[in-house]
Parts: structure tokens; C-alpha cells; sequence
């Protein structure tokens, strides 16, 4: 007998200073579909079994590292489409990415960009 027997799937979850922000970013910047629930909640929903919980949180401080990667099929036109919704893709020098925030070294290829809160998030190509 396993020793949690899970209602549905887990789930991952993280904090924002402001939902409201959070809610225009995820859903009309990255076109992904939110859920708005209790409590001030969000629901990111990935597909019908699958979601990640963002939430309020005072005195909210971002995570030094990437918390969501987006696995898209074709990161130029990906981080094109984005700059053009105005995100800036962050430049890290001492990793080589290159002008539009592109790592190319190794790997797959990705970018890193920051939600309104300052959480680090991706696109890799995948």
C-alpha cells in the first residue's frame, strides 16, 4: 500500500507580491489559460490533470533560480513573439547567451525572463 494515496496529481505552486499583475501576465502576456480560485488564488492549468497553484504572499521575494520552464518547439520565433509582448529576456554574460538572451552552449537551448513578482521562468527548446 503506497504510503500517500493522492486524491488527483501534485502539484507545484509559487508566490507573487501582486495576483492581480500576475493574473494579466500569465494570461493575456504568455497566453496561458488561468483559473481564478479561492482565496485569491490561481490556478496555471496546464491540461485537465495538471496545474500549478500561484498565490499572494506579502513581503513575496524571488527565487534565485528558475521555478517554470515552457517546453516550446521552436525558441526563436518562442522568444520573438515574446519580445514583441514585451518581455526582456535576461542577459547572462558569464554563460554566453547571446543578444536575444539565448543560451546556446550545451544543452537545450533556452532563455530566461522574469514574471511581473520577479520569478525566474524559460522557454527551452524541446
Amino acid at each position: 500500500m503506497p504510503t500517500l494515496e493522492l486524491t488527483r496529481p501534485p502539484f507545484s505552486g509559487f508566490a507573487v507580491d501582486d495576483i492581480d499583475a500576475a493574473r494579466t501576465f500569465y494570461a493575456d502576456t504568455l497566453g496561458l489559460n488561468i483559473v481564478d480560485g479561492e482565496m485569491g488564488l490561481l490556478h496555471l492549468k496546464i491540461d485537465e490533470s495538471h496545474e500549478v497553484l500561484i498565490y499572494p504572499r506579502d513581503g513575496h521575494a524571488p527565487a534565485p533560480y528558475t521555478i517554470l520552464n515552457f517546453p516550446v518547439a521552436d525558441i526563436e520565433a518562442a522568444v520573438d513573439a515574446l519580445i514583441a509582448k514585451g518581455i526582456v529576456f535576461q542577459q547572462y554574460p558569464d554563460m554566453g547567451t547571446d543578444e536575444k538572451g539565448i543560451f546556446r552552449h550545451g544543452g537545450p537551448l533556452i532563455a530566461w525572463f522574469t514574471d511581473p513578482a520577479g520569478n525566474v521562468l524559460s522557454v527551452l527548446e524541446a
